[in-house]
Formats: structure tokens, sequence, C-alpha cells
């Protein structure tokens, strides 16, 4: 299966302030977050982002608030956002693809690939888009989404499967960030 922009949404989990320094390899996995986010926008896909918890957790990062307007964050307690009352009725069901980046992989993240799975969504994981505080529990959380059957896919794979082709303008404008 490819993406395709006109049938995938952009869901970015919990990637807030205050956990964000216990996260491994975080500047590197806010770059490709923010690479996603600035995609998604431009090829006119939708994004949402969850925060857990942000009384505790503190708000989204700066950077990625800067990426959206307030009506995409979806504030929630539960690990699984799709066990959150309101999250489900916010998708699309026309847009099935739920492209999925952001922290903690072992915890939200998973859960919530799962949650849309069992949904009948069909979840994209980004492997470098992800993050958990130890890397050991991002790479189980990984092998466990494959293992049951949710795609994991890399950053720049997810830009040029929504992009389709070179040459077009969109194209010009988002190789500038890949490069």
């Amino acid at each position: 299966m490819l993406l395709e922009r006109n049938r995938s949404y952009l869901l970015v989990v919990d990637v807030q302030e205050r956990l964000m320094p216990a996260i491994a390899q975080i500047r590197s996995i806010l770059g490709r977050v923010l690479l996603l986010m600035k995609s998604a926008k431009r090829l006119g896909i939708p994004v949402m982002a969850t925060e857990h918890w942000p009384e505790s957790i503190g708000p989204l990062a700066t950077a990625v608030k800067g990426q959206l307007s307030g009506a995409e964050v979806f504030v929630k307690r539960h690990f699984d956002a799709t066990a959150s009352p309101g999250f489900s009725d916010r998708l699309d069901k026309t847009r099935p693809q739920v492209v999925i980046c952001g922290t903690e992989a072992h915890v939200c993240v998973l859960q919530t690939a799962l949650g849309l799975l069992a949904a009948g969504m069909t979840p994209v994981v980004v492997a470098d888009g992800v993050g958990s505080r130890e890397p050991a529990d991002k790479e189980v959380a990984l092998a466990r989404l494959r293992d049951a059957g949710v795609t994991v896919a890399s950053a720049e794979m997810v830009v040029f499967e929504w992009l389709g082709q070179a040459g077009t303008p969109e194209f010009r404008d988002l190789i500038t960030l890949i490069k």
C-alpha cells in the first residue's frame, strides 16, 4: 500500500515540552516531526496533534504548536487516543490512512496505532519520527506494531509517497526541506 495525500491524516502524538528532554534522540525526531507537519500543510493533508495530560506534562513543544492552529490539538488522558471521548469523531473516515509520529513510541504511539487499527483505519507509524526515553522500548514498540500488522515507514518514505512525482511545485518546495 502506498500512502495517498487525499486519503491521509497526520497525527502528532504528545510532543510536549516537559517530556522532550527525556526522549532519546529528540532533536532528530523533532526534525522529522516538523518535516512531516510542513509537508502535510503544503499538500493540504489534515494534521491533528494530541496533548497527554498537559496540566502535568506541559503543553506541546513550541515548534510543534507553531505549525498548528488551536483547533487541531486534542487533549487526552487515555494513552490510546481512540479511547478518549470525541477523538474518533474528529477523524474523517474518507481519510483512513493515519500517519503517526511523536512520543512515546512504546506507550501512546503504540496504543493509539493499535486502537486505530482495531477501528478499521490504516495506521502508519514513522520510525524516525517516534521516540521513547529508552531506545530499546522504541525498538520493541516498532517490532510489536509490525507484528500486529501496522505499517512502519520513514519520514522521507511518507513525504515522497504523498508527493507521488517529481517536477511539481509541491516537490520543488518540499525537496528543500529534505536536503
